[in-house]
């Protein structure tokens, strides 16, 4: 018994409810005497690398090289991602990839190199294997990108599985991203960080990690290329990065360094190389397109925990139609069930709630629904009955139900891993669609369970299907949102096929896009809260997830008005537009900030819902090529290294340069901008990049900038699709792409391309289309004429 942990269980007892606190301590220790059970016992290890280079054999793409205790399969698919994996691993299978591994480029060809070694050389890559195990990919040109080290394992003596160490070097100038949500980047500073999706139960800030999305996704950029680097196993580790430096010590440079240390699973990676664009169209072919959302889930959602009843729900709508602002969702949180039991609804509190979610639909105003994992363990419960009756919760490995603590008390959780779990979870949704919900958001599916001392999750020992090859929760923990997002959404294709799903989730991992969006989870209120909203929606669009956004105003505490609306206006720009709150913080309406924040708040409001046009082509956009709404200002010049560490702004889209305020008090602030001219859109000054310039941030407004050239397809005032051209620089042109409005069915539009250019004293918009340019069909207005 550990003495701490038996305070810790008096003071939770304490400082809880008497009844949920007991559930957690109990869960605690019931969890500690499971694992103690049901984990093998590391003992003695011995160490193994790869050894001597013994020989190779060719094969589709590339081939496999033999070393004395080691093997390595090298292939490179026809879109360009390299796969190599080490003792025998390959590709699948795997809960990142969509569908059907991609072919092998049959031009790439594994062969000798020097020194004993072997390489294979591909149009827009080259892999070198050295004679010890050392894998370096390389440029076109010859320039090294990535050199991993030889690979070392510590197997048990007695047998199981291996845990493994990858080091690698990188340029002295790359800088990392990605590894899913992190609250502090998105550029990734020198620092450990965890593989391990965890609800930090608490709000967070920018000190705090690991948090709900990890991924073993990295993007690093250099002078010399980008590459996007993926390490497919789903088990709990570490990744250590460290900053290269130029000219270090005696003049010579030291390489960046990032090393990988899993505690099992295979030690496999695929790798992609070029531009941030080309790489995350490679990603996106890889682990699917990202779900394009209902028009309506582009708007703005007002959500909090404590609505509290259907009179609450309506008091909030009618507050926003009697000021004239926009509303395109309403999320009810877990008070809306009937005693947290997901599936149900309080009908003391909402007695009538498919007539209240007809009324909003009418109005144009979704209800969306919360949806946790967690069953609560009583029989008579109809979810509980029914998963039992098809066998779809977690068991441990003597077959009893593996029981933690969720906001409903005593709860089991479903096996997302396997089939028959997924499609009983999925037509469960039935129930909702028949109260009217529109939308789900997923929560608490780490998956959390409410322990008063250890790791708020289940048991590492619980047994998972995982597709019926067996296994645990130390390799099924990561991915369970994964597969509770893929149980909805093939659930929900089924129930409603006419509608597009909506989906988003607080937890996930490499192809939860295929499935939905995620946001933020409980950030904290406050400034540093507010910056790391725009960290997490970065770095997760630069792993492959481009919707997502944070609780605008924070999850906990009240705002103050001006660090309110500051979140509001950057939330106005983040493709999850909502605001939320928990059951104790404050108000987080607009008008409970006083008459200024209102009014100001209205502007972004308005705007944003002018610029739904443009959201959804950058939806379309991200569903066809895998490029993310929010960019960061290096996507389009990742050679720029100004840009590479601009953190405070971002892109969104190819047009508009978005600057939001971050810190407290400031009505200025500096914006770096990228190479060529830049138009406020609001004043129509013209500025010239690259450069930084220093921009009036008044509290009506964050600082806005269009592209010289770009069309940007907005709402006009009677709701048609108008065309907003920025006048490009003389001698140049500029364009845009525009997606006519198709409602929320699963027909794709055709994205509509505009060329812009001078002719004489006149700038022009054209249609670009295979019959060559033709007149736009709906009304344009060009800015930025009058600009100095």
């Amino acid at each position: 018994m550990d003495g701490r942990d038996l305070v810790r269980s008096v003071k939770t007892v304490g400082s809880t409810g008497a009844a949920q606190g007991l559930r957690t301590v109990r869960a605690a220790w019931r969890r500690r005497r499971a694992d103690a059970a049901g984990l093998p016992r590391r003992g003695a290890e011995r160490a193994r690398v790869p050894g001597p280079v013994e020989g190779a054999e060719p094969g589709p793409g590339g081939g496999v090289v033999r070393f004395a205790r080691s093997e390595l399969r090298i292939t490179v698919a026809v879109s360009g991602a390299v796969f190599w994996g080490w003792d025998g691993a390959g590709p699948e299978p795997s809960y990142a990839l969509a569908g059907r591994c991609p072919e092998p480029d049959p031009r790439a060809v594994l062969e000798p190199d020097k020194d004993g070694g072997w390489r294979v050389v591909a149009e827009r890559v080259t892999v070198v294997v050295s004679r010890h195990g050392a894998v370096e990919v390389r440029t076109p040109g010859g320039v090294i990108l990535r050199r991993d080290l030889p690979p070392r394992w510590w197997e048990p003596v007695d047998g199981g599985g291996a845990r493994w160490m990858q080091r690698s070097e990188v340029a002295a100038d790359a800088r990392f991203f990605g590894l899913g949500g992190r609250a502090a980047g998105p550029r990734l500073r020198d620092g450990t960080y965890r593989l391990w999706n965890t609800d930090p139960g608490r709000a967070f800030a920018p000190g705090d990690d690991p948090l709900y999305i990890t991924m073993p996704v990295q993007m690093v950029v250099s002078d010399a290329g980008t590459h996007l680097v993926f390490h497919d196993t789903s088990w709990d580790g570490t990744v250590h990065l460290r900053e290269g430096e130029e000219g270090a010590g005696s003049g010579h440079d030291r390489a960046g360094t990032c090393e990988l240390r899993m505690d099992g699973g295979p030690l496999r990676c695929w790798l992609m190389v070029g531009t941030p664009a080309r790489v995350l169209h490679a990603w996106a072919s890889l682990t699917g397109a990202p779900a394009l959302p209902p028009a309506w889930a582009l708007g703005h959602h007002h959500a909090r925990w404590g609505f509290g009843s259907e009179q609450e729900v309506r008091r909030i709508v009618a507050g926003y139609q009697e000021r004239g602002l926009p509303l395109d969702a309403v999320h009810l949180d877990i008070d809306h069930y009937d005693a947290h039991q997901v599936f149900t609804v309080d009908r003391e509190r909402f007695p009538k709630l498919p007539v209240l979610a007809e009324e909003l639909r009418r109005d144009g105003i979704r209800l969306v629904s919360i949806v946790d994992p967690a069953v609560k363990s009583e029989p008579g419960n109809a979810v509980y009955d029914s998963g039992l009756a098809e066998d779809a919760f977690v068991r441990d490995g003597s077959g009893r139900l593996v029981r933690g603590v969720a906001w409903p008390g005593e709860s089991v959780y479903p096996d997302f891993t396997h089939t028959r779990a997924r499609e009983w979870w999925g037509g469960l949704y039935e129930e909702r669609l028949a109260q009217g919900f529109a939308g789900f958001w997923h929560d608490m599916n780490e998956p959390t369970s409410f322990t008063a001392f250890g790791e708020s999750t289940l048991p590492r020992s619980a047994r998972h299907s995982l597709e019926g090859r067996g296994g645990d929760h130390r390799e099924a923990h990561n991915v369970y949102a994964l597969g509770m997002a893929r149980a909805a959404y093939e659930g929900l294709r089924e129930l409603d096929p006419q509608e597009r799903p909506f989906l988003f989730s607080r937890s996930g991992w490499a192809g939860i896009q295929r499935y939905g969006g995620t946001w933020s989870g409980d950030v904290a209120t406050g400034w540093p809260g507010l910056r790391a909203s725009l960290s997490l929606v970065m770095g997760l669009g630069l792993c492959g997830v481009p919707y997502s956004g944070p609780d605008v105003g924070g999850f906990d505490g009240s705002p103050a008005p001006e660090l309110y609306l500051r979140w509001f206006q950057l939330g106005a720009y983040l493709p999850l537009f909502r605001t939320h709150a928990s059951l104790r913080a404050g108000r987080r309406e607009p008008w409970e900030f006083g008459d200024d924040v209102l009014e100001h708040a209205r502007a972004a409001l308005v705007e944003r819902r002018r610029l739904l046009p443009y959201f959804m082509t950058l939806a379309l956009l991200a569903r066809r090529t895998g490029a993310p709404y929010v960019r960061p200002l290096w996507w389009a010049a990742p050679e720029d290294r100004a840009l590479r560490d601009c953190e405070d702004a971002f892109m969104l889209g190819d047009c508009l340069l978005v600057a939001p305020v971050l810190d407290h008090g400031a009505d200025r602030r500096a914006v770096q901008l990228p190479r060529g001219r830049w138009y406020d859109t609001v004043t129509e000054e013209a500025y010239e990049g690259p450069a930084q310039v220093l921009l009036d941030a008044p509290l009506s407004r964050i600082p806005v900038l269009a592209r010289a050239g770009a069309v940007v397809p907005v709402r006009g005032d009677d709701g048609g699709l108008e065309l907003e051209a920025w006048a490009p620089a003389r001698g140049r042109v500029g364009g845009g792409l525009a997606v006519p409005d198709h409602g929320d069915g699963w027909d794709e539009p055709e994205l509509e391309r505009y060329v812009t250019r001078w002719e004489g004293q006149h700038v022009v918009v054209r249609r670009d289309g295979e019959g060559g340019a033709g007149k736009p069909g709906y009304p344009v207005r060009v800015r930025g004429l009058g600009a100095r």
